[in-house]
C-alpha cells in the first residue's frame, strides 16, 4: 500500500449521498485514499436515509457538506450561490453548457444540478484544487458545471445504472469534459471508450474487497450446512437485481430438497416480493431482513451455504456492474450462483468459480441452485476456488493504489507554481 506524504491541496468528492449502506464500496474507497495521503472534502446531494451506517463511515476523516437536495427547501442559500458564482471566470461556460443539456432533456432535475453546482462553486474552499465525482448521470453534471465555474480540473467514477441510463450524447461530452474517467468492469470501459475522444481516458479499475474487513471464515460453507441448505441474495429490491426471477426459481425447486432463503437489503419492491413469495407457496421459507450494516451483513454471509444473485438487465436499460456482494460472498468461500450479465463474468468463470446462468431463466437458475443443494462437495469446490481468484485478482490495494496515483498526479497538475 502507498502512504507517501498527504498531497498538496485537497479534492471535492462529489456523492449523491452519503453515508448510504449500499454503497459500501466509495466508503471504503473514501478511507483507503485518506490512508494514502489524499485529502478529501465529501459534497453530498443526498443527506442520509438509513438509520444505521458502516464502521467505515466511522472511519473516515474527511469533512462532509451537504448541498441543497431540493432548491426550494433553501432558496435564500441558492441565491447567495448564484450571485457568488456569476462573478467566478467560468460561469458564462458553465450556464451555456447547462442550456444546452437542458435543450436536450427540459426536465426539473436539469435545473436542480445547475442550482447545486451554483452553491458547491459559491462555497467550494480555497484549498480544493480537484473534483472528483463518484456517478457518471447528476453527480457529475454538478461536478463538471461547478468545475468549469471555478476553472478546476474533474474526474468521474462510473459504474452502473449511471452509465447505462444516460444517454450517450451526455457520456460523450462529459468523458470529453473530465481529465480521466474509471470505471469497474471490462465492459463498462469498453463501452465508455467507444465514446470517448482516447482510449486512454478511460481507465479500467476495479473497486476490489478490503480483506482486513472480510477475514475469510474458519471452514467451507459445505462444512457449515446444518438442516436445511441456507441460500443468501444481497441487494436492494429493484429490478435489475431479478428477485422475482430467483423466488420463481425456488419455487421449480424439487420438494424433496430442503432449503430456506435469506434476503438482505432495502428497496422500493421488498412488498412486492414479499407477497410474490406467499403466493408462489415459498412465503414461510424465506427470511427478509432489511438493510444491515457491514458486521451483521458478514455475520449472514458466514451463516450461509450457497449465495444467489439473479442480476438482469432493467426494462429501462439499468445494470449490475460488477456487484461488490459476489467479492463479499466469495471472501467467504460462499459458492456462488449468477448470471452472464455486464462485469459479472470477468469474477465467475461458469464450473470453476461459481455458476453462471442466462439472465431470467428461472428455470436455469433453479437447475443451478438445486445441483449446489445436492451436492455438498461441489459447494466446498467452487467455494474454495472463488475464494482463491477474489484473493488473488480482486483485492482492494491495487485499484485504490491507481486512483490514488491518478489523484495526486491531478493535484499536483492543479498547482505548479507551489513551493
Amino acid at each position: 500500500m502507498i502512504r507517501d506524504r498527504p498531497a498538496r491541496g485537497r479534492v471535492g468528492v462529489v456523492l449523491k449521498g452519503y453515508p448510504r449502506l449500499s454503497e459500501t464500496f466509495i466508503a471504503q474507497e473514501i478511507r483507503a485514499l485518506e490512508q494514502r495521503g489524499i485529502a478529501i472534502t465529501i459534497f453530498s446531494l443526498r443527506r442520509p436515509t438509513d438509520d444505521a451506517t458502516h464502521p467505515v463511515h466511522g472511519e473516515i476523516v474527511a469533512p462532509v457538506v451537504y448541498l441543497p437536495e431540493y432548491l426550494y427547501e433553501a432558496p435564500a442559500r441558492v441565491l447567495r450561490g448564484w450571485r457568488v458564482a456569476r462573478r467566478l471566470p467560468g460561469y458564462r461556460a458553465a450556464r451555456a453548457a447547462w442550456l444546452a443539456d437542458l435543450a436536450r432533456d427540459p426536465t426539473p432535475n436539469r435545473g436542480r444540478r445547475f442550482g447545486q453546482a451554483l452553491v458547491l462553486a459559491a462555497e467550494l474552499p480555497p484549498d480544493i484544487v480537484h473534483l472528483h465525482a463518484h456517478f457518471l448521470h447528476t453527480p457529475a453534471s454538478v461536478t463538471r458545471y461547478a468545475a468549469l465555474m471555478r476553472g478546476l480540473s474533474f474526474s468521474v467514477s462510473a459504474h452502473a445504472k449511471d452509465i447505462w441510463t444516460t444517454p450517450d450524447w451526455e457520456k460523450r461530452e462529459k468523458i470529453a469534459a473530465c481529465v480521466w474517467l474509471t470505471t469497474c468492469t471490462r465492459a463498462n470501459a469498453e463501452h465508455l471508450r467507444s465514446l470517448a475522444p482516447s482510449d486512454d481516458r478511460v481507465d479500467l479499475v476495479y473497486h476490489g474487497i478490503d480483506f482486513a474487513r472480510f477475514q475469510p471464515p474458519q471452514t467451507a460453507s459445505a462444512a457449515r450446512a446444518a438442516g436445511p441448505v441456507t441460500l443468501l441474495s444481497v441487494g436492494r429490491a429493484v429490478e435489475k437485481k431479478g428477485f422475482d426471477d430467483l423466488l420463481a426459481a425456488l419455487a421449480r425447486l424439487p420438494p424433496a430438497l430442503q432449503w430456506r432463503l435469506v434476503h438482505v437489503g432495502g428497496g422500493p419492491l421488498r412488498t412486492r416480493l414479499q407477497r410474490l413469495a406467499h403466493s408462489l407457496g415459498i412465503g414461510a421459507r424465506v427470511t427478509w431482513r432489511g438493510a444491515l450494516a457491514q458486521q451483521e451483513l458478514l455475520a449472514c454471509y458466514r451463516s450461509a451455504d450457497i449465495f444467489v444473485l439473479p442480476s438482469r438487465v432493467a426494462s429501462d436499460g439499468d445494470r449490475d456492474g460488477l456487484p461488490n456482494v459476489l467479492m463479499e460472498a466469495q471472501s467467504q468461500r460462499l459458492p456462488c450462483v449468477a448470471t452472464e450479465v455486464s462485469g459479472i463474468p470477468e469474477l465467475i468463470e461458469d464450473g470453476v468459480t461459481g455458476l453462471l446462468v442466462p439472465q431470467r431463466d428461472p428455470d436455469a437458475l433453479a437447475a443451478a441452485i438445486a445441483k449446489l443443494i445436492a451436492e455438498p462437495a461441489l459447494r466446498r469446490r467452487l467455494g474454495d476456488a472463488g475464494y482463491e481468484r477474489t484473493r488473488r485478482d480482486f483485492a482492494m490495494d491495487a485499484g485504490a493504489d491507481r486512483l490514488a496515483a491518478r489523484l495526486a498526479a491531478s493535484i499536483a497538475a492543479a498547482q505548479p507554481a507551489m513551493p
